[in-house]
């Protein structure tokens, strides 16, 4: 693995210690929905989003290289992700899942390959 998924990488605008609470989520393709919680951990940081209606009120769980840039001035995390991968994720619970290091690793792989839509922005392989 070339990169640690959660991790910000080249990240532009990310800021260490930035509150991202209620912040505005866009994928490559348009709005998702809100920051409900952030980390900035380093080798642990990861976005939970708040879909709202969009996929009916789920919340998805982020890892932080996921995020191409974030927009200071507009409150806004922009992601490297299409709408498609993101409703695809495996589903997230916050109580069960944030620390099932498991339910990570699920989700590492998922973003790696790009679940079921080929090579992921995060340059892993196409599934066969």
């Amino acid at each position: 693995m070339a990169e640690n998924v959660w991790s910000y990488g080249q990240a532009f605008g990310h800021l260490v210690g930035t509150d991202l609470s209620g912040w505005r989520v866009e994928a490559t393709d348009g709005h998702i929905g809100k920051v409900d919680k952030h980390s900035d951990e380093v080798d642990d940081a990861y976005l939970v989003v708040d879909t709202g209606v969009w996929i009916f009120g789920k919340e998805v769980l982020l890892p932080a290289s996921t995020v191409t840039r974030i927009d200071l001035e507009e409150h806004t995390v922009h992601l490297g992700l299409t709408k498609d991968q993101i409703k695809n994720a495996p589903e997230f619970h916050s109580d069960k899942h944030l620390a099932d290091q498991q339910y990570r690793e699920e989700i590492a792989v998922h973003y790696r390959t790009g679940g079921p839509f080929g090579s992921g922005p995060l340059g892993g392989p196409t599934p066969v």
